[in-house]
């Protein structure tokens, strides 16, 4: 498998490490810039308005000299770190204190006070007198009640782009160390998301080539444990599945072929004559006998099919359970008179009715009976008794023949299943009944147990669903 989703999350990475960059160096950079720019200036206008109020005036007035106001500019320059300009109302200069590698002209061309606007500074080259960019203040100087010049502070743009980069360094340190946080995150995605992705795609595929017996190592309790979990149950379904059908396939070919082989083989000897016509009764006999049981382990077959596809539909309706008891109980006349088998039904009076399939009743009580007869000694008795309890129907079938071993009661529900007690008495049995009668009950919602003591007897008890009139 290719790591294409780890290669997908680095690009990823990348591109996000490249945007943080990309926005810093711009957007915020620039809303850095504009923040100091609108500091500057309104730092600039209150040292303005402030000389311009307290200090200058006096120049008009003759209380200071023209020497006393460039120190005071001189001072502000040094303080502001600033260009300063004193001009009158039509922009003659007056005097000035420049910065280094800066002059100031003689007379501003073109000088109009309300350039400025509301904004309270400009940004530029101021008229072209400037060589780099500067921001401009201007404030007023007044004197009895007229503006007598003004004073212009240019502070050069240069100083507020150095103390942005500057205030930019630590921002890039603070991004690197996100940066390089947010990769751990990324190693976070590998080991916790990744790797154990990565591990359930393997398993998928595994499982896909038809190797069952790959598991995925679950070391955490979160949604991808969980989802390994499933998975390696599902792989473990999936193997009892293929096993069990594999002995399906097993059982049923070995139950199909011992007797197609006797059939077969007993044909063949009457046909070349090696078995004399006067035995062909006997042989037929037997041939008959063999039939059966095919005929009896398809049946049960498509019987349990009709559960595997989910295809069975119960036709549920009320009935007497007992008089179906009575019916089926009849109905082994023949099989237990030749070993003096008797049937004892202790049954309530008058009627007990239940809600369910008669015909799958029917054949839960025929199997059940059928089994008790098979592993039932002679001139014993079998016992088919009803109870009522509650709101449910109790119907056991009890004999008194080798009964069951208890290392083997959890397994007489399986397909195909013959204990080693049973084989030599069940020679017909396909060992479907028991299936048939579990898959039946279950159907109805309701359950059957088991009780065996080996050598003693078997019983089974099942329950339906009673009507109450």
């Amino acid at each position: 498998m290719k790591s294409i989703l780890r290669l997908k999350f680095m690009a990823l990475y990348l591109i996000f490490g490249f945007l943080c960059i990309f926005t810093t160096a711009t957007l915020t950079t620039q809303l850095v810039t504009d923040l100091l720019e609108e500091d500057t200036s309104q730092t600039m206008y209150r040292g303005a308005t402030l000389v311009a109020n307290d200090y200058l005036p006096s120049y008009f007035t003759d209380d200071s000299s023209l020497l006393a106001v460039q120190s005071q500019l001189a001072a502000m320059r040094l303080y502001l770190e600033s260009s300063l300009w004193f001009v009158q109302r039509d922009g003659t200069m007056i005097t000035s204190s420049n910065l280094e590698n800066t002059s100031s002209p003689e007379v501003i061309e073109d000088f109009d006070p309300a350039e400025i606007g509301g904004n309270q500074y400009i940004t530029g080259t101021y008229h072209g007198y400037f060589d780099e960019e500067v921001i401009t203040v201007m404030a007023p100087v007044t004197q009895g009640f007229s503006t007598k010049g003004y004073l212009l502070i240019h502070s050069p743009m240069s100083t507020i782009e150095e103390k942005c980069r500057t205030l930019m360094v630590p921002v890039y340190i603070s991004l690197g160390v996100i940066y390089l946080i947010s990769f751990l995150f990324l190693l976070g995605f590998h080991f916790f998301v990744y790797l154990p992705l990565r591990q359930v795609t393997e398993a998928a595929k595994q499982y896909a080539t038809g190797n069952l017996d790959y598991e995925i190592p679950v070391h955490t309790h979160d949604e991808m444990g969980y989802l390994s979990a499933s998975l390696n149950y599902m792989a473990v379904q999936l193997k009892d599945m293929d096993d069990y059908q594999k002995k399906i396939v097993a059982n049923v070919s070995h139950d199909f072929r011992s007797p197609l082989t006797s059939i077969k083989g007993y044909v063949e000897a009457m046909t070349d004559g090696t078995i004399p016509p006067e035995l062909h009764q006997k042989y037929l006999k037997i041939i008959l006998f063999e039939t059966e049981r095919l005929t009896d382990l398809t049946t049960d077959l498509l019987t349990l099919n009709e559960f595997d596809t989910k295809e069975l539909l119960l036709d549920k309706a009320e009935f007497d359970i007992q008089e179906t008891i009575k019916n089926t109980a009849a109905s082994f006349e023949g099989s237990c008179t030749p070993k003096h088998i008797t049937i004892e039904l202790l049954l309530l009076p008058g009627t007990v009715t239940v809600f369910a399939d008669r015909r799958k009743i029917q054949q839960v009580l025929y199997n059940l009976i059928d089994n008790a007869i098979k592993f039932s000694e002679n001139d014993s008795s079998i016992t088919v008794e009803v109870v009522e309890k509650n709101e449910k129907v109790f119907v056991s079938v009890k004999d008194h023949g080798i009964g069951i071993p208890r290392k083997e009661l959890n397994k007489i529900w399986e397909r195909f299943y013959k204990s080693d007690l049973s084989r030599g008495k069940d020679k017909k049995g396909t060992g479907l009944g028991l299936s048939i009668v579990k898959e039946v009950i279950q159907a109805h919602d309701e359950h059957i147990n088991v009780i065996s003591t080996e050598g003693v007897g078997t019983e089974f008890i099942f329950s339906l669903p009673r009507v109450i009139s």
